[in-house]
């Protein structure tokens, strides 16, 4: 354990998600300084008063830790990149060293302003310098362990999230796939061609499967994995499935993740479509509006009343996995009007992946 240790200090860090977060954006500085003045103001109401409230000691004490607060983080934030390729244990010691030395500046440059009013030669106190010193390795050494914990939290939380992807997304069942087995079986001996196409369907099927649940594809992939889906359930059910599509407004290029749709239309025909004799329609109509894209699935229903169950935990998985990837502003709902039944999925437009993206997919699938 302590060799895997010293090794670790002494190799380059491994990972993007680096212990020391971004300290160039507004946020993490507006977190420093109010911070920073918290820790001021506790340190100025803990001295001795003697009659009123020294605000001239809390103004003094705020700028000198801001300036040094404010010039720590600036060089942070440009030494980060190096520190991320440099091993462990020198971007921690340049840390230290980034924090400590301002603030030993500032005491000499304070003391100097202050209390010899910018005359005479440069002096300092030992006492004091030594004091600063403490207090800034102190202070850099809880911020150092917080910003580790938090990322290690960071890791267990993505680690969950890939995982809960992963097996949201993992979700063909088995009954389809016997199905779709028997209709190839039955399609080989009268229309080869047909059973040759089922079978390159059903690999789609299975290779988005395997693909990482985090990867954005396009809509126009998505489609076409839907339409392959279909292919196969149209030779088992003939002209008892009637799919009527509605989306000239929703661009091929649009980013959605795959397996969106498509779990939407099993179950418009596996709760929806096959408990009827005469079969049905199913409708699906799509657009991109102000940055939403919004799917809308239609599809005959039989005469029951209330939601079959495994309709609904296919829904709560789908809605899951939108949540997971794009937040709040997803959205999955179901309801009944009359014969029909409605599946309405909105999520808000990001970018395609990278190149970077799409080479880590295709390694994933490969394996």
């Amino acid at each position: 354990m302590k060799n895997g240790f010293w090794t670790l200090l002494k190799q380059p860090y491994d990972g993007e998600d680096f212990f020391l977060p971004d300290l160039c954006s507004s946020v993490a500085v507006f977190t420093l300084i109010i911070l920073a003045q918290l820790v001021v103001l506790v340190w100025v109401l803990a001295q001795p008063v003697a009659g009123v409230f020294d605000w001239l000691q809390l103004a003094m004490a705020s700028l000198f830790v801001q300036w040094i607060v404010l010039l720590s983080a600036a060089l942070l934030c440009r030494l980060r990149g190096w520190m991320q390729r440099r091993p462990l244990a020198l971007a921690v010691a340049v840390c230290f060293a980034v924090v400590i030395a301002p603030t030993l500046l500032f005491t000499v440059l304070g003391d100097w302003v202050v209390y010899r009013g910018m005359q005479g030669a440069l002096h300092w106190e030992a006492e004091q310098l030594l004091r600063h010193g403490l207090i800034a390795l102190i202070m850099t050494s809880l911020l150092l362990r917080y910003f580790y914990l938090q990322q290690q939290w960071q890791r267990q939380n993505q680690a969950e999230l890939r995982s809960r992807l992963q097996a949201l997304q993992s979700r063909i069942r088995p009954h389809f796939l016997f199905n779709s087995l028997n209709s190839i079986a039955s399609l080989i001996e009268i229309e080869p061609a047909k059973a040759e196409q089922a079978v390159l369907d059903l690999s789609d099927l299975f290779r988005a499967n395997l693909a990482r649940p985090d990867t954005l594809s396009s809509w126009g992939e998505e489609r076409a994995l839907c339409e392959g889906y279909l292919r196969i359930e149209q030779y088992r059910f003939g002209e008892r499935m009637r799919v009527h599509w509605a989306v000239a407004d929703l661009p091929d290029d649009v980013p959605m993740p795959l397996l969106t749709l498509q779990p939407l239309l099993e179950n418009a025909i596996l709760h929806g479509l096959q408990p009827r004799v005469d079969g049905g329609d199913i409708h699906i109509e799509g657009r991109l509006q102000n940055g939403l894209v919004e799917l809308v699935v239609r599809n005959t229903c039989p005469e029951q009343t209330g939601a079959h169950h495994g309709a609904q935990m296919a829904m709560g998985n789908i809605r899951a996995r939108l949540q997971a990837l794009f937040g709040e502003q997803s959205e999955l709902e179901g309801w009944r009007e009359g014969e029909c039944f409605f599946s309405r999925l909105v999520y808000p437009v990001r970018q395609r992946p990278t190149m970077a993206e799409k080479s880590l997919s295709n390694e994933s699938i490969d394996r």
